[in-house]
């Protein structure tokens, strides 16, 4: 137990050491920061919002003085009425001087209403702005409408009473924010993939450096690989609290108030989340440090890192995108599945879990087919490393691994 605390101890002092463990999280923490800060940027450049200084020409008053209710319907525009006689020539020159910035000319001919719509420029329109149309034909029908003398009752067969529901064939109900879930999604894949991919490159430096020599002559190999990726888990775990507790700060101080609340579904984050959430990110990490760990025993070179963790990091993305793409329809038998899959079970179930689609019985099956995951994979990798992890030749290759593992000498 010592030996095991010394490694953590060893290698947790290691990794805070680290400049790109510092540099990266400075970064990280920067992004943070500026991002919950963009939508001050942008209002520090845009200045305070101004509605656009939309200018209602009704010289024949069709409207009959209604157009001023077109301020109450919260279109973007700050309309202004009037009754002159208005020709584009004047309409023009009020929006070069920047008296308005356009302008709407209403002029009945016929049995139709010409409505021409006047801008300094249409390049950046497709037409016609439909907040404007929409607004004046509900106004003009509404005009028209109150003139027939109608009653009450008759007004109320007019516009339709619809009560809309939204209903569903599973029987189990799915509730969640989608949003909260994706990021909740991203922010567990980094933490369980990036965490676990420095135990890989952890033990392939110290193999370069020659400080592998000395671990492996004063405590079992065993040790090592339990110390380094419990080390590493710990290190990652701080980061990941760090990022999420900077996030919240930033969000309560930059963001404006009720913001946040719109977008995330505080009601969902419950200390059951948060529990479940916290052990498939440690056992998540567990099963995937120790696959990093196999493969950085088996290179000698920090520069054969990235070819030799290939195979992991494809596990990791196809674990993490079955997940991903199975929350689109959550009570699919595919989504069940990646629920229990070890390699996507640690981004999956915590989602159904927010969205109580899972019972207290399916997380305790899914975590215990990842606990005898991860005992199977350190069984492998702790062999693997034991016999590799002195090796300063060539990259073994797969055919090596497997021997190694077959020779009961090791």
């Amino acid at each position: 137990m010592k030996d095991l605390l010394t490694v953590i101890e060893f290698t947790i002092k290691d990794m805070v050491k680290r400049k790109s463990f510092i540099i990266s999280t400075l970064i990280i923490l920067a992004i943070i920061v500026i991002g919950f800060n963009v939508p001050n940027i942008i209002k520090s450049f845009q200045g305070e919002d101004v509605e656009e200084k939309l200018l209602m020409v009704d010289n024949k008053n069709v409207f009959e003085g209604t157009l001023e209710n077109l301020n109450n319907m919260d279109l973007g525009y700050k309309f202004e009425t009037t009754n002159e006689d208005l020709k584009f020539e004047e309409i023009k020159q009020k929006i070069e001087k920047e008296e308005i910035d356009e302008a709407i000319i209403i002029n009945p001919e016929n049995e139709k209403i010409k409505i021409s719509y006047i801008v300094k420029n249409t390049a950046m329109m497709d037409g016609v702005p439909e907040g404007c149309v929409n607004a004046l034909t509900s106004l003009y029908s509404n005009l028209q409408i109150s003139k027939l003398g109608l009653t009450v009752e008759q007004l109320q067969t007019l516009t339709p009473n619809f009560d809309f529901s939204l209903e569903q064939t599973e029987e189990k109900e799915v509730s969640g924010n989608v949003f909260a879930i994706m990021l909740l999604s991203l922010v567990l894949f980094y933490a369980i993939y990036f965490c676990a991919y420095q135990v890989s490159s952890s033990i392939t430096t110290e193999k370069t450096s020659k400080i592998m020599e000395t671990l492996v002559t004063s405590t079992k190999p065993r040790t090592i690989v339990l110390g380094k990726t419990i080390g590493i888990g710990i290190v990652g775990l701080l980061q990941v609290c760090l990022f999420v507790v900077i996030a919240i700060i930033c969000a309560k101080s930059f963001l404006e108030p009720g913001l946040i609340d719109n977008i995330l579904d505080v009601s969902k984050i419950t200390p059951y989340l948060a529990i479940v959430t916290i052990i498939y990110f440690l056992l998540g990490y567990l099963a995937y440090a120790l696959l990093y760990a196999l493969t950085g025993s088996t290179v000698s070179k920090p520069e054969d890192i990235q070819s030799a963790n290939g195979p992991v990091a494809i596990l990791a993305v196809i674990g993490f995108y079955l997940s991903y793409f199975t929350m689109m329809n959550p009570t699919s038998d595919l989504n069940v599945f990646a629920a229990m899959f070890p390699i996507s079970s640690p981004f999956c179930m915590p989602f159904r879990v927010m969205m109580g689609i899972s019972s207290i019985t399916d997380v305790l099956i899914s975590i215990a087919i990842l606990v005898v995951t991860i005992l199977i994979i350190a069984k492998i990798a702790i062999k693997i490393y034991s016999s590799a992890i002195l090796n300063y030749g060539t990259k073994m290759s797969f055919k090596d691994i497997i021997k190694v593992y077959k020779d009961k000498n090791n």
